[in-house]
């Protein structure tokens, strides 16, 4: 009972707070504040989640973890390289490619265009661009014709089907070694596909098939090879085993260099809004503050009434925390459940959002994908709502303790 006596007064003494409308606003305030903070805190790291799980299953999954390109000359012996890969722990797969550069003419000028040769049988162990377009598409590209496969929002922007004839402009020999660039031959393609992954890859790379792109370039031997290793972020470290192994002088690449920006800006916008919210939440806790410091100040002749009656300091402290831990915990669990709900279904809410408004939140010319992802972690959930009640049973403390030091005599007298 002495245990259970100090948690039903503060249990009646928060039930009652609408007695006096202020500080039941106040109290309202700090709920409201402190949910509003966890639901859009869970809310962003959810969001954060997804850009992670999108860099890294969707655009790393096509751009490749490394790659080893020959310096001045192709590399010729890559079934070497391809075989030295696969002797290394970590290290999953290799394969082949073809790299070339070329212009394609859109209405107003003209953009430029990566161009990969691949080998399907090959490129399907290190990538998973196949995922991304039709087997039809796939299929084309393991003939040696003059076949393309563009990105679909390319294709779109071009005002091109497939079955068109594609004109690639692209510097002959004598340019790329000095010559002028007027000496740029066009090449004919067929589009044989298209490949939808949303992002910028989609609006500057096409893919042909890798011996046709050898017959185009007179070339013996592949630009380099592509490397897939097991953890990404081992890449590093792997590809320059691989690479000083080599007897040929290679250029050295990971997906740290070409995309490691994007992971870095997913990082500092995660942490810069997780301190943010942070401290919106503790602003949230301050509330609660004022709302027990005016409670203990309208309770003081109730305070002295149960002190005289023997209930002692620590008791008269529970009641005061009790009241606002409930305040914190109330919070806590309604953003909690607007913040998951809102993580589960972010993607579906910003879609809609984007048809009823007609604009986009993220841009495919800017943003390596083109939809808003969302990944809900309940150990994130789990963080940032024990970090919430923590920090509102700390704010309980203060107000609490001025409770228990209130003198009996003084506050009867003062009734």
């Amino acid at each position: 009972m002495r245990g259970a006596l100090p948690l039903a007064i503060g249990w009646r003494f928060y039930r009652a707070r609408q007695a006096n409308s202020f500080i039941s606003f106040i109290s309202f305030a700090s709920t409201a504040g402190i949910a509003l903070g966890v639901a859009v805190l869970i809310l962003v790291l959810s969001a954060m989640n997804g850009f992670e799980r999108e860099l890294e299953q969707r655009l790393l999954g096509v751009v490749s973890h490394g790659e080893l390109t020959g310096v001045n000359e192709p590399l010729h012996d890559w079934q070497k390289t391809v075989a030295d890969a696969a002797q290394i722990q970590g290290i999953s797969a290799a394969a082949p490619f073809i790299q070339l550069q070329g212009l394609v003419q859109k209405p107003g000028g003209f953009q430029g265009l990566s161009i990969v040769g691949i080998d399907i049988a090959e490129e399907a162990k290190v990538s998973t661009l196949a995922d991304y377009m039709t087997p039809a598409s796939w299929q084309s590209l393991a003939t040696d014709e003059n076949h393309i496969v563009l990105g679909q929002g390319l294709l779109d922007k071009l005002g091109l089907r497939v079955g068109d004839i594609l004109a690639l402009y692209m510097p002959n020999k004598t340019a790329e070694q000095g010559g002028s660039l007027g000496a740029a031959k066009s090449h004919r393609f067929v589009i044989s596909g298209s490949y939808r992954l949303g992002g910028e890859l989609e609006l500057s790379t096409a893919y042909i098939p890798l011996r046709y792109a050898a017959e185009l370039l007179q070339m013996d031997g592949v630009s380099g090879v592509r490397i897939k290793v097991d953890k990404v972020f081992d890449a590093p470290g792997l590809i320059r085993e691989l690479g000083y192994s080599q007897d040929q002088y290679l250029y050295i690449s990971d997906w740290t260099r070409t995309q490691g920006h994007l992971y870095q800006d997913i990082q500092l916008v995660r942490t810069v809004m997780y301190l943010v919210l942070a401290l919106v939440i503790a602003v949230a806790c301050f509330n609660i503050v004022s709302t027990l410091v005016m409670a203990v100040r309208d309770k003081a002749s109730e305070i002295a009434i149960l002190m005289t009656m023997g209930l002692d300091r620590a008791a008269i402290m529970t009641i005061f925390m009790v009241q606002g831990a409930l305040n914190g915990l109330l919070g806590c669990a309604l953003g909690g459940l607007i913040g998951v709900a809102l993580a589960l279904n972010l993607s579906s809410f910003a879609s809609g959002m984007e048809q009823l408004f007609g604009m986009k939140f993220l841009s495919a010319d800017v943003y390596f994908i083109d939809f808003l992802p969302s990944q809900l972690q309940w150990p994130d959930a789990a963080l940032v709502i024990s970090m919430a009640f923590v920090m509102s049973l700390l704010a309980t403390l203060y107000p609490a303790f001025k409770a228990s030091q209130i003198a009996p005599a003084t506050a009867l007298a003062g009734r």
